[in-house]
């Protein structure tokens, strides 16, 4: 067990400083889920609640695709648990850092974990860095943007409606490839990461929605845990 994990004000401050840039552009995509909210008919505070406890971007749009009346209750949970699926992996690869922590920590640590606080969080524990603040602070970066910009989108019913004729669909992509770049990570990782993206393109065009993202995720852990462990100079 390290001993050397902490968690304190610092820490998450920093975590927040780091998560700021790419917190900008995450009131650009809160605001373009306000108004399609309002273009769908949901009531004000339906889209703020969503928001503030859901705090995951993809299925909030893809729940915005199925909203009608009546709820497609069974619709709505297999399209999440899809999208989402990649957070069971996530939140394993951070369990290292979390383990020292009692479980009911260990859940509210990963409460605001994103794609992006995650990949930088990740990095940073691979760098040498024991603060859990890290990852708590991108976390509250992210979840504080996201709220704002739903916010600013219902207020004003008007705004980014399609990020992509701005590019700012790219924008997490980006910021991911740069955390995993910048990471040196072993030449054996390309071999789950191509595995998964290839599995991921075949479900893309021959699934159903969205369970391209849980195809991909599942085959590139499958592939890293059947990898030999010397290759990642594992000791034990």
């Amino acid at each position: 067990m390290d001993k050397n994990i902490t968690l304190d004000i610092a820490g998450t401050w920093r975590g927040i400083r780091m998560m700021l840039p790419l917190a900008a552009f995450t009131v650009a995509f809160g605001l373009a889920f306000g108004v399609t909210a309002v273009q769908r008919g949901l009531a004000d505070w339906e889209a703020m609640l969503m928001s503030l406890f859901v705090f995951a971007a993809p299925s909030q749009f893809a729940a915005l695709d199925l909203w009608h009346s009546p709820l497609p209750l069974l619709a709505l949970a297999a399209t999440t648990l899809a999208i989402h699926t990649r957070h069971m992996l996530m939140s394993a690869a951070l369990y290292p850092w979390l383990k020292p922590l009692p479980r009911r920590q260990q859940l509210s640590m990963v409460i605001l974990l994103t794609d992006s606080n995650w990949a930088m969080a990740l990095g940073e524990y691979h760098r040498g860095e024991r603060n859990l603040g890290v990852l708590l602070g991108g976390g509250i970066a992210l979840w504080s943007a996201w709220v704002i910009g739903t916010a600013v989108g219902l207020a004003f019913g008007g705004g980014i409606t399609e990020p992509e004729r701005f590019g700012l669909d790219v924008i997490m992509l980006c910021f991911l490839l740069m955390i995993v770049v910048g990471g040196n990570p072993r030449a054996v990782m390309a071999l789950p990461w191509l595995a998964a993206a290839l599995s991921a393109l075949m479900a893309y065009w021959w699934l159903p929605p969205y369970l391209h993202v849980m195809v991909g995720a599942m085959t590139g852990g499958l592939i890293t845990m059947m990898l030999p462990g010397r290759w990642f100079g594992a000791d034990s």
